[in-house]
């Protein structure tokens, strides 16, 4: 079944909003693109994308609940949310048209993450 997947389009796969994550750990745990650089940096970049996400979802949106001012946590962790989900798009575009963008924190530790996965 992977064997009739592109690195591209498994790289695009990756920028999926809320389940590019599978796509994520299945071209991590795949051979076929152990020794794709490209795919598994966009492989790293989006599952890191996803933990972003859930952050936002288990720190900053309960921290609305127990604070002094639930409206202006609220607004910040729907404008975290928002900012991830025009990542992923972003991501999803750039990908898809073939062009690599490495996004800020998240590009240098995706590329420290395949670093250390090298194959010798």
């Amino acid at each position: 079944m992977l064997r009739d997947v592109s690195p591209r389009t498994a790289a695009v796969l990756c920028y999926v909003p809320l389940l590019g994550w599978v796509a994520a750990i299945v071209v991590l745990a795949s051979p076929r693109f152990l020794r794709d650089r490209i795919a598994r940096l966009h492989a790293f970049q989006g599952l890191y994308l996803f933990v972003a996400w859930l952050l936002v979802e288990m720190v900053v949106k309960p921290l609305a609940w127990i604070g002094e001012a639930p409206g202006p946590a609220r607004a910040i962790g729907g404008l975290l949310h928002l900012a991830v989900f025009g990542a992923w798009i972003f991501m999803l575009i750039k990908t898809s048209q073939g062009e690599f963008y490495s996004l800020p924190v998240l590009g240098e530790l995706a590329e420290r993450s395949v670093a250390e996965q090298r194959q010798p």
